[in-house]
């Protein structure tokens, strides 16, 4: 009780209060400009936190990782473009309904579904997080090993279509952990005579550069395409209480959705929408009216992509798994401010879990307010220039990298992984599994390495011990169905492209339909 009083006491400082407003608008803004997304602002802010405490430090971050979510229904509703992969479902109906004249009716249901998503999160946080922890308590090095295991297979989740892309990338994140020091002899290894790799790649520059420097690229390469926003009213923004009661049945079970997904990790927010998107429409008396400008799709998307904000940070703060991308950024700020994460954490900072806790409720309630009174503003960031932006955002990149340690070498590994991330997602090689695997691959090295010296080498505990063995076997079927899952989509995709395939006389040419502004989600 005294630590919950204590994280209180910390929260409720003007100078959290501040960092929380901060945050939380930040996110918002940042989400509602297309091309930015809330992982890029939580790395290129990182560096801002070095001199605060770690409970400020998570204040400012966990508010912006709440803003940023939020924020990406405003570019889908009013552009098309999903502000954040999160809010890809919400396109689907968002913009119809603003493009029939009705964007603040659009912009009003997805502010709600967000708060009521965030706030059931949030008690789900609260009533999980805690006792999760005590179970992890009983682990031992061999457990920790088994359960980044499990952490590591779910770089197969995050493959996207094609596996073997995303296996490859989870194993390049791996291979680039491996410069540094040797955790089990304390010998340096593949740095190539480079002193500066004495430490391996660190954390900051590697993330700036993955979704930092690879967004400004692409966003030069489309610097002249035009935005062309939707004007907002404030007309229908607000919901009245018998629509609250229409459409709670909605709001609950989308928000249960995504939380659980959330909870799972490696999954994201994206299929937390999608499911509920879709759990959504198969309950609903109207499923024709679904992509036409649909109410119960917005608040089934937005309910569901904010409630996993939540349920992504449970794992995260009882077990030490990041449950998204964010989250594993988040994972490398509680180890920069000298945090362990996992159970430990409850154990040796439970002040630092109950102050996440509260700025998650807080930025919440901020976050509803803040969009309701600000909306007709925020959707002006839409159409924000390209030529503004980048600059500002280069320059805060390259002020970031060099800060973590004062040498330009990080700025050059910063920019360098900036290319190596434009490159992965030219080649459709999808980031998340890399990031999981250069964070997690370190951590299960270190407990393996103990793990082995306390038993003589021998490999026989990670089967033999109960929780080990049957976080083993979790990740072996995690593994086995995950692949079973891919073979299927490969197989029906390719009857659906048979299926679909015209017939075509002898000597007629095929012709393709041309698509204009379509992008891949």
């Amino acid at each position: 009780m005294n630590e919950v009083l204590t994280s209180m006491e910390t929260l409720f400082t003007l100078q959290a209060l501040g960092l929380l407003m901060l945050g939380t608008s930040l996110g918002v803004m940042v989400g509602a400009i297309p091309g930015l997304t809330g992982s890029m602002l939580i790395a290129l802010s990182l560096p801002l936190t070095f001199t605060m405490s770690g409970e400020h430090a998570l204040i400012l971050l966990v508010s912006m990782y709440v803003g940023s979510v939020s924020g990406g229904l405003i570019t889908a509703t009013l552009l098309r473009i999903p502000g954040t992969p999160a809010s890809m479902m919400t396109t689907l109906d968002g913009y119809p309904m603003a493009k029939s004249g009705r964007p603040g009716r659009a912009l009003g249901l997805g502010v709600s579904a967000s708060f009521v998503g965030g706030l059931i999160s949030w008690f789900f946080l609260v009533l999980l997080s805690g006792p999760l922890a005590e179970l992890s308590m009983t682990f031992g090095p061999w457990e920790f090993f088994a359960l980044v295991l499990m952490a590591l297979v779910l770089i197969a989740s995050v493959s996207g279509e094609s596996l073997s892309r995303g296996l490859l990338a989870g194993f390049l994140g791996i291979l680039i952990a491996m410069p540094g020091t040797n955790p089990a002899t304390g010998m340096t290894r593949l740095t190539f005579g480079m002193h500066e790799l004495d430490d391996g790649f660190k954390l900051l520059p590697v993330l700036i550069g993955l979704f930092a420097v690879n967004q400004v690229i692409d966003e030069i390469l489309r610097i002249d395409e035009p935005l062309t926003p939707i004007r907002v009213s404030r007309q229908g923004l607000f919901l009245k209480l018998h629509e609250w009661k229409e459409n709670s049945v909605n709001l609950i079970r989308s928000s249960l959705a995504g939380t659980f997904i959330g909870i799972l990790p490696g999954i994201g927010a994206n299929i937390g929408s999608v499911v509920a998107y879709s759990l959504a429409k198969n309950a609903s008396k109207t499923p024709d009216e679904f992509g036409k400008g649909s109410e119960e799709g917005i608040i089934a998307s937005e309910a569901a992509n904010n409630a996993t904000v939540g349920g992504a940070l449970i794992p995260l703060i009882a077990m030490g798994i990041p449950g998204s991308v964010i989250d594993a950024i988040l994972l490398g700020a509680l180890v920069i401010h000298g945090l362990q994460p996992g159970p430990l954490l409850f154990e040796q900072n439970p002040e630092v879990v109950y102050t996440i806790m509260g700025t998650m409720f807080v930025a919440n309630l901020f976050m509803f307010f803040f969009m309701m009174l600000t909306v007709q503003w925020l959707a002006k960031l839409a159409s924000v220039p390209r030529q503004i932006l980048i600059p500002i955002i280069l320059t805060f990149c390259v002020i970031g990298s060099y800060a973590l340690a004062n040498r330009f070498f990080d700025v050059w590994v910063m920019l360098g992984f900036g290319l190596v991330g434009f490159a992965m997602e030219r080649m459709k090689i999808p980031l998340a599994p890399f990031v999981i695997g250069f964070v997690l691959a370190p951590i299960g090295e270190e407990h393996l390495a103990e793990a082995l010296m306390q038993t003589g080498g021998n490999w026989s505990p990670l089967v033999t011990r109960p929780i080990a063995g049957s976080l083993t076997l979790a990740a072996v079927v995690m593994f086995v169905f995950t692949l079973v899952r891919h073979r299927r989509t490969t197989i029906n995709s390719k009857q659906n492209r048979l299926t679909e395939e015209p017939t075509k006389e002898p000597g007629e040419k095929s012709i393709e339909p041309q698509r204009h502004g379509e992008e891949d989600i």
